[in-house]
C-alpha cells in the first residue's frame, strides 16, 4: 500500500516554514484557542476572496495576542476594495465574527507575481470554472497549458474525481506533464486540494506544481 504524505508538511522546515508564527505555552487553553482561530481565520477568508485567487495566509501574534495577517492574492484589487473599503470590511468582519471582538486585526495584502505557480490559486481556479459546467477534460488540458506558459514549472499534476460532468458512477481522472519528485526533499512541491460544488456533487481537485529544486536559501 502506498504512503499518501502532504507534500508541504513533509517539507516544513527544510524547505519551507509554518504559516502561523505565535508563541504560547503548550497544552495551554491560549494555545488550543489560537490554534483554533487560525483555521476559523483562513476559512473564512478563503471564502470570502474566492475570486481573488488566494495562495497564502501567514498569521503573527503579538504579546498580547493580537492578529496580524499577510494576505498573498493574484488580484490583490478584489480583495482591497475601492479606496481600501474592502480590507477595511474584511478586518472587521475577523475581529466580530471569528475573534468574538476580543482581538485585533492587521492586514496586509501582497500581489502573487505568477498565480499560475501557485497550487491553490490553480486548484480554485478549476473548481470556479467545474462549477460554471465546463467540461472537465478541457478544465485540466487547459490548466496544464496555463502553467507551461507562464514558465518557472518543470512539472505539474491535476487530479478530479467524482461524478464528472454528472456521470452516474463517480470516478478519477488524472493528468499530468513533466515530472513531480515527490521524494525528494528540496523539491519546491506546491500542493492544493480544491472542491467544486455541482448539482451532482461535489467533485474533488488536486493540483501539484513541481517549480524546482531549493538548495541554499528557505523558502517561505
Amino acid at each position: 500500500m502506498g504512503h499518501k504524505v502532504h507534500p508541504t508538511l513533509f517539507r516544513t522546515q527544510v524547505i519551507y516554514t509554518w504559516p502561523s508564527r505565535w508563541y504560547t505555552r503548550l497544552g495551554s487553553k491560549e494555545y488550543r484557542d489560537f490554534v483554533q482561530q487560525d483555521v476559523k481565520i483562513r476559512k473564512f477568508i478563503r471564502k470570502i476572496g474566492k475570486e481573488a485567487g488566494i495562495d497564502q495566509i501567514k498569521i503573527e501574534r503579538d504579546h498580547n495576542g493580537d492578529v496580524s495577517l499577510q494576505i498573498t492574492v493574484a488580484r490583490p484589487g478584489l480583495m482591497i476594495g475601492r479606496g481600501g473599503s474592502g480590507i477595511e470590511d474584511l478586518t472587521k468582519k475577523i475581529e466580530k465574527d471569528v475573534l468574538d471582538g476580543k482581538r485585533k486585526v492587521r492586514i496586509s495584502i501582497v500581489e502573487l507575481k505568477k498565480p499560475n505557480l501557485s497550487a491553490h490559486v490553480v486548484g480554485q481556479q478549476m473548481a470556479n470554472e467545474i462549477e460554471k459546467r465546463m467540461p472537465f477534460r478541457r478544465v485540466m488540458k487547459q490548466t496544464l497549458e496555463r502553467i507551461q506558459r507562464d514558465g518557472g514549472a518543470l512539472g505539474a499534476r491535476v487530479i478530479m474525481g467524482g461524478r464528472l460532468n454528472g456521470a452516474e458512477i463517480a470516478r478519477r481522472e488524472t493528468l499530468s506533464w513533466g515530472k513531480i519528485p515527490l521524494q525528494n526533499l528540496r523539491a519546491d512541491i506546491d500542493y492544493a486540494h480544491s472542491e467544486a460544488y455541482t448539482n451532482f456533487g461535489v467533485i474533488g481537485i488536486k493540483v501539484w506544481v513541481y517549480r524546482g529544486d531549493v538548495f541554499q536559501q528557505k523558502r517561505d
